[in-house]
């Protein structure tokens, strides 16, 4: 009896051979075949996938394909993936399919398995001559050259740093002291928020709608006189679009008005995920600007490393804030994630996982407009802004079946309650699911919560 988990020859050659015999190439057609593989028993529970560039060289296969089928079988619990154990076959008999619980439709966690393996990018960002050396690289020379191309405007510096969480709120550290004003636009990506409440910040809102933060709003805001303003040009957590070329000219006009010009963060959560890049008032303000890149999304937490572009001035001071100038990104993490950025393999992963991600959140979004539901996204957003009648009774009732959404009010300065955040990136792509999912939150958003004291 084979192992569990162990790879053989012969698994490969099963599922290759079946894939040719099939003439199978697009992604349902290899999800179709290895599903039949499996519930048939030609590929035990335990086995060992080959990995996707493996079971793509020497075949006609596409990496895109591949990832969008593991994907699908993932979400049917037929295997599972994980970082050290790879793609295995899952035991169909003895577990039970994921339920929703096992769904992070909170915090918005990408789907693994729409993630390019980082086996590749790792021993990229080892080859160096420098490593070990005592000199502090804030960004090395293999990431800048990485990014510079891609970057919306002509950034005066680089710093790598963390995460994207850790990125944005390292900017607006840069741009403003405790105690000071910084004005946001809503709504605001989950948790930022409370971060900022807890430094010492009096934060504000800026509205914003289809073509990205509203001039008007803003203007009312600039009177206020913040000391930063955080915006979300691609929209991650957009509940309308994205920023347009001519919202951007308006809103520079606003600000070219203004009695004190704020610093301008921009954050771009989404990355390379991103539909396409939205403008930047780098562009118009390139001394004022700074625009937080997050990566984590389209390629894992553990490539741990975001690029922050712009104002030489904000990013010496992000720099001065990590430790007094102490710390910096693993020249490893950072020559990882150059090789991501520039290869043709993850980049392929990656338009996967875009389109993938745009099919969960449509069809969620198609879903619940069906059933008189109304809900909003904008094109890159990673969440799915649901309208309910009682934001505290609507997530009671979806925990009940065990279904954790997010607080809309969470992310609205002054509250905004009748909202409930839905993240995307592990939504199911089958339309059962999906309407089993849709079904619930229709009845939990007429549920009024009453609570009564005896």
């Amino acid at each position: 009896m084979k192992a569990a988990g162990a790879a053989t020859a012969t698994d490969d050659d099963v599922l290759r051979s079946a894939l040719a015999a099939h003439h199978a190439h697009s992604a349902d057609q290899i999800e179709s075949v290895v599903a039949d593989l499996i519930r048939e028993g030609a590929l035990a529970a335990g086995t060992r996938l080959p990995t996707i560039r493996d079971l793509a060289h020497g075949s006609d296969l596409s990496t895109r394909a591949i990832v969008s089928a593991w994907s699908s079988l993932r979400g049917d619990g037929l295997i599972e993936t994980n970082r050290r154990g790879g793609t295995v076959v899952v035991d169909t008999a003895n577990s039970a399919r994921p339920g929703w619980a096992d769904r992070d439709l909170l915090t918005g966690s990408p789907d693994y398995a729409l993630q390019p393996d980082l086996a590749d990018a790792m021993l990229a960002g080892v080859r160096s001559d420098h490593l070990n050396r005592p000199r502090r690289d804030y960004i090395t020379d293999r990431l800048r050259e990485a990014v510079v191309h891609t970057w919306p405007f002509a950034a005066e510096s680089f710093v790598a740093a963390g995460g994207g969480s850790e990125g944005l709120l390292l900017a607006v550290e840069a741009a403003a002291s405790p105690g000071e004003l910084v004005a946001v636009e809503e709504p605001v990506i989950p948790g930022f928020l409370d971060t900022l409440e807890d430094v010492g910040y009096r934060v504000v809102g800026i509205r914003a709608d289809e073509d990205g933060v509203c001039a008007r709003s803003l203007a009312e805001v600039l009177a206020l006189q913040p000391a930063v303003i955080v915006l979300q040009p691609e929209g991650a957590y957009s509940a309308d679009g994205t920023l347009s070329a001519s919202r951007t000219d308006e809103i520079a006009e606003v600000l070219a008005a203004a009695d004190t010009r704020p610093w301008i963060v921009e954050d771009d959560a989404v990355g390379p995920l991103a539909d396409e890049q939205a403008p930047s008032l780098g562009a118009r303000f390139p001394d004022q600007t700074v625009r937080v890149r997050s990566y984590c999304k389209a390629y894992g937490m553990d490539i741990k490393t975001c690029v922050i572009g712009g104002s030489a001035h904000l990013i010496d001071r992000a720099i001065r804030l990590r430790v007094h100038g102490i710390a910096a990104n693993s020249r490893i993490l950072q020559n990882a994630l150059a090789h991501l950025v520039t290869d043709a393999a993850a980049d392929a992963v990656v338009d996967t996982a875009r389109t993938r991600y745009a099919g969960r959140r449509n069809a969620l979004r198609s879903a619940l407009a069906d059933r008189g539901v109304t809900a909003h996204a904008g094109p890159n957003s990673l969440v799915v802004w649901v309208e309910v009648r009682d934001e505290t009774g609507a997530l009671l009732e979806l925990a009940r079946r065990g279904i954790n959404v997010g607080s809309g009010a969470r992310s609205y300065v002054a509250g905004g309650g009748g909202l409930l955040r839905i993240a995307v990136p592990q939504l199911p792509d089958a339309p059962a699911a999906v309407a089993e999912l849709a079904d619930a939150v229709a009845g939990a958003a007429g549920v009024v919560h009453r609570e009564f004291l005896d």
